[in-house]
């Protein structure tokens, strides 16, 4: 079935009682040409969006992860030069022209973005915002889409949606605008719902509050969605599954509760240690990940990671590949932690 026409998603055949998949990204790389070098900012990316399911894809800024879901969109430069595959059921989106990406944008797949006060327009209304996304994506009179916009505020528990419908991005809190965002978004009912460090710019609480809109959306509506994060706790506390990226590549890949309770790639391990524990005390300087991330235009043969591994050996000079060495669990690293080898 087709995308474009607005029908159901064909997915690849499923066992009984899993959900289908909706989104099918396949080797997936983003190549930029800056000052004659070739900088590889995505090297290799594949994973499957399942339909009611978040994806969290996590790592350090720059490595990769926004930049992954901007080539789904068609949102990147001229510079960017985009292989691989990405199908929205049997809708292919890599290579597509700005034309027809426009008929997927907002319609099959939407994206909520980091920072709510650049997003929205200062001199429309919250209301008036989303009354356009909803006529942009469906025929409808203005007091239709005027009705509609007001139940998607509703949904995203906009308190007074009924005032704040009339009121402008600089009159609401920045908790508000992002519930806005996240009605625009939901304005044609997509399929796969992407949200690129929505939560970022907010306030702790704050973002735990979107974090459960967006799990609470995702149960009623069948929504997927693609959780980009810097913040392996969100992750682990809102995701189903978790892809972590280092240097454009994809290096452990598991169910949520599977990749916590039995860390593998080092890397992975180094950003669990970063996080501060509640038994830390006040003073004391946090745990970081030692060294600095590669320069992507001269990443070599080897692991990306192995000049700040504690556990690089010789064998790390070779490339290792993204492996289901254990059910469920896919990781690429030549000497991942738990293995026989005293930990560092």
């Amino acid at each position: 079935m087709t995308i474009l026409g607005k029908t159901t998603i064909d997915a690849p055949s499923v066992a009984a009682g899993e959900p289908e998949t909706v989104l099918t990204v396949e080797d997936l790389r983003v190549t930029f040409s800056r000052g004659g070098r070739l900088v590889h900012a995505v090297n290799g990316l594949s994973y499957r969006v399942r339909t009611g399911r978040i994806l969290a894809i996590i790592g350090e800024s720059g490595s990769g992860k926004s930049v992954s879901v901007r080539a789904l969109m068609g949102l990147l430069p001229p510079s960017a030069f985009v292989t691989g595959s990405a199908k929205l059921g049997d809708t292919e989106l890599i290579g597509r022209d700005e034309r027809s990406m426009r008929r997927i944008r907002g319609d099959h797949v939407a994206m909520v973005f980091q920072d709510p006060a650049r997003s929205l327009n200062p001199t429309m209304s919250a209301g008036a915002q989303v009354v356009e996304a909803i006529r942009t994506h469906r025929k409808t009179t203005r007091k239709e889409a005027a009705d509609r916009a007001v139940e998607l505020l509703k949904l995203v528990r906009l308190p007074a949606p009924e005032r704040r419908f009339h009121e402008y991005p600089h009159q609401l809190s920045g908790g508000m605008r992002q519930r806005v965002l996240i009605a625009i978004a939901l304005a044609a009912d997509p399929e796969v719902l992407i949200a690129d460090e929505a939560t970022t710019a907010l306030d702790v609480t704050t973002q735990a509050q979107i974090m459960e809109l967006l799990v609470d959306l995702q149960e009623r509506l069948g929504t997927a969605i693609i959780m980009i994060s810097h913040d392996i706790g969100l992750a682990a506390s809102y995701a189903h599954e978790v892809l972590v990226m280092y240097a454009g590549r994809a290096v452990e890949h598991a169910e949520t509760t599977t990749l916590f309770g039995n860390v593998r790639m080092p890397y992975t391990q180094a950003l669990l240690g970063a996080i501060p524990q509640l038994t830390t005390p006040a003073h004391a300087l946090l745990a970081v990940v030692g060294g600095q991330p590669p320069d992507l235009s001269a990443l070599g043969e080897g692991c990306a990671f192995r000049e700040r591994c504690p556990r690089a050996t010789e064998e790390c000079a070779v490339q290792p590949s993204l492996e289901m060495h254990e059910p469920g669990h896919r990781y690429a690293c030549w000497n991942p932690t738990g293995m026989g080898r005293e930990e560092s």
